[in-house]
């Protein structure tokens, strides 16, 4: 039987973060995407460690400023829509919904997912070009870019919309508008969502003026 010689050491593990760590980490995100719908890019850190029930010290623990807290709700709300996405695709392979009940699905998930977070993508000194936030917006486009092909294929989506224009659509129709008597807004958005879907189905009303939004058009700054 082998035995261990006095040059080899022993492997070292890096220590798993404690389960309240992992809490206070997921809920600074959550609070973060939060503010970030309602105060846009400039959201003030001290309200996100109150809304997540952490103190300051602890935020900054986890993210040095602003602009790594973004990053990650970035991350983490591309990844949400996109696994959204990917169920409603597996639902419409499986029979289970048409290919615009799998789309309609879809935009109300990704509502849910507060994806007007992802407005630092249109701000000028976010990192867009970081490999984790690239490969993540790949991995989206190609989820979101399939669901709109196969509800037009099917004939049910008009021609002249695109990726982009959903994208659009749905960052501006969950973002709340600016002053206090308008706290409740959440229990309009599937509402106006369920108004907007309706105007994507065919046969069109109207022709649409200028050309289909692309996710690349929302990237440039």
């Amino acid at each position: 039987m082998a035995t261990a010689t006095a040059t080899e050491q022993p492997q070292c593990r890096a220590p798993r973060p404690r389960a309240d760590a992992v809490r206070n980490r997921e809920r600074i995100v959550a609070a973060a995407r939060e503010l970030l719908v309602e105060y846009g890019t400039e959201l003030p850190l001290d309200e996100v460690a109150r809304r997540a029930g952490v103190g300051n010290a602890t935020l900054y623990r986890n993210f040095k400023d602003r602009g790594e807290l973004m990053h990650h709700v970035v991350l983490t709300v591309t990844d949400h829509v996109t696994e959204h996405a990917e169920q409603a695709l597996a639902a419409e392979e499986a029979g289970e919904k048409t290919a615009f009940e799998a789309l309609r699905a879809f935009v109300h998930l990704a509502a849910d997912e507060r994806i007007g977070a992802l407005c630092p993508m249109l701000n000028a000194t976010f990192d867009k070009e970081h490999p984790d936030v690239l490969a993540s917006l790949d991995r989206l486009t190609v989820g979101i870019e399939e669901l709109i092909g196969r509800a037009r294929t099917s004939g049910q989506l008009r021609t002249d919309v695109g990726v982009g224009d959903l994208m659009i659509a749905l960052s501006q129709l969950t973002r709340p508008l600016p002053g206090k008597a308008c706290l409740d807004f959440d229990r309009f958005v599937h509402r106006h969502l369920q108004l907007f879907l309706d105007g994507l189905m065919t046969p069109a009303r109207s022709e649409l003026p200028g050309e289909a939004a692309t996710l690349e058009d929302l990237r440039q700054d």
